[in-house]
Order: C-alpha cells, then sequence, then structure tokens
C-alpha cells in the first residue's frame, strides 16, 4: 500500500508516503517523508544549494542512501550525480564532476547538496530520493533548477549602494563646511562695521581655521574623485 500527498507551502513539494511491513504476524505502518524545493533559481558562478530533507520513522543507521539524479530540459533520460551511504559519493564524470558538495546531515533528516559554479547548461530537473531500511518506499519529489545571468538591476543596485556608501558622508562634510564658513562671513561682517581690529592670537587662530577649512574641502574633492573612478570601474 501507498500514499502520496502534497503540502501546502509555495515553492516546497512533500511527500508523505506509506508502507506496510509485515513481521511476526503484525502489520507495521512505515513513513518516510520527504521535503525538496520545488523551484530554485540561481546565478551563473554562484554557488546554489539544492535542499532535500526527510524524516523517517526508523533510526537512521549505515544502511540509509541518498541518491541525486539530474535530468536535462532535453532529455527524458535522468544521471547519476550523487550517492550517500555512510560516505559521500559526488560523481567523477559528466558536466558535474568535481561541482557536486554535500552540505547534509543524515542524523537531522538534511540530504541537500550544492552546486558550485554553476552556469546555464545546469537548468533542469533534480531528484532526491532516500532511502532509510525499513522505510523505502517513497515518491521522489523533483526540483527545477533555472541558472541565469545577473541582470542589469542588480548591478544598478550595486552602484546606487556604493554612491550613497560614498555620497552621503561626502554631502555632510560639505554641509558642514558651508555652515562654518557661514558663520565666518557673518562675523567678520559684524566685525568689519564696527572697526574691530584682530589680535595677534586672533589672527592665528583664523590662519589655522583657514587651513582646517581648506583640508575639508579637498578631503570633499577626493571623495567626488573615488564615487567618479567606483562607478566607472563598476560599469
Amino acid at each position: 500500500m501507498q500514499q502520496s500527498g502534497a503540502a501546502g507551502g509555495r515553492g516546497c513539494a512533500l511527500f508523505p508516503v506509506l508502507g506496510v511491513l509485515f513481521f511476526q504476524g503484525v502489520y507495521i505502518v512505515l513513513s518516510l517523508e520527504i521535503h525538496a524545493d520545488a523551484h530554485v533559481r540561481g546565478y551563473v558562478g554562484e554557488k546554489i544549494k539544492l535542499k532535500c530533507t526527510f524524516k523517517s520513522t526508523s533510526a537512521v543507521t549505515d544502511r540509509l542512501t541518498i541518491d541525486w539524479t539530474y535530468r536535462p530540459p532535453s532529455s527524458s533520460r535522468a544521471e547519476s550525480i550523487f550517492h550517500y551511504q555512510s560516505f559521500q559519493y559526488p560523481t567523477t564524470a559528466g558536466t558535474f564532476r568535481d561541482r557536486i558538495s554535500w552540505v547534509g546531515n543524515v542524523y537531522k533528516g538534511d540530504a541537500s547538496i550544492s552546486i558550485s559554479n554553476p552556469t546555464i547548461k545546469d537548468n533542469g530537473t533534480f531528484s532526491c530520493a532516500v532511502k532509510n531500511p525499513p522505510d523505502v518506499h517513497h515518491n521522489i519529489p523533483m526540483t527545477e533548477l533555472t541558472v541565469t545571468e545577473r541582470g542589469f538591476g542588480t548591478m544598478l543596485s550595486s552602484v546606487t549602494l556604493l554612491s550613497v556608501l560614498v555620497f552621503v558622508p561626502s554631502a555632510v562634510v560639505v554641509a558642514l563646511l558651508l555652515v562654518r564658513m557661514g558663520r565666518k562671513a557673518a562675523g567678520l561682517k559684524k566685525r568689519s562695521r564696527s572697526g574691530y581690529k584682530k589680535s595677534s592670537i586672533e589672527v592665528s587662530d583664523d590662519t589655522d581655521q583657514e587651513e582646517e577649512d581648506a583640508c575639508m574641502a579637498r578631503l570633499c574633492v577626493r571623495c567626488a574623485e573615488c564615487l567618479d573612478s567606483d562607478y566607472e570601474e563598476t560599469y
């Protein structure tokens, strides 16, 4: 006897399967549930995780096996890309050679793998099969992988973030500089009207202030140059 069902939840498939074992005159119901993302989206060159988890009524032993297969969109034939039984056995041939890594933990019910340096040619259907005797009867969840290039919108977001990080501090410095220059101009105007003469100490302080203002102005110019150079390098 075998039953299967799908759990609610967008982008995730749940496959509870019931098997019956006749042992010493008693029918024992076995249950193995496998979860896998129905759709996974990734980008060229960025590691992708294919998640697969399971729940078994039996304790995990060295007889537990996990098998991942891949089927390209233009073919009905699936190829094995990963096998697990006590140890990890990623494929040593084909397009996924040296690119499949084990990221799961069977004692936590995790049978996930990852794909390094994915390309558009990796698009297709991946399946995760778990057997934990005596829980061996189950349907196999499918994961559709779509790998694409990062679009202009993503690159624009990076440029925007970089611009904000550089522009905001520069704008604050410029604002402070303008405020200080305005206050200084107002003070000089007031003193000139009253015929006030500066002491040697005040003249020295003004010289130091002018050097500080010039330094801040150069800092603003440097920030602007950094922003321009970062923008050009991004494109």
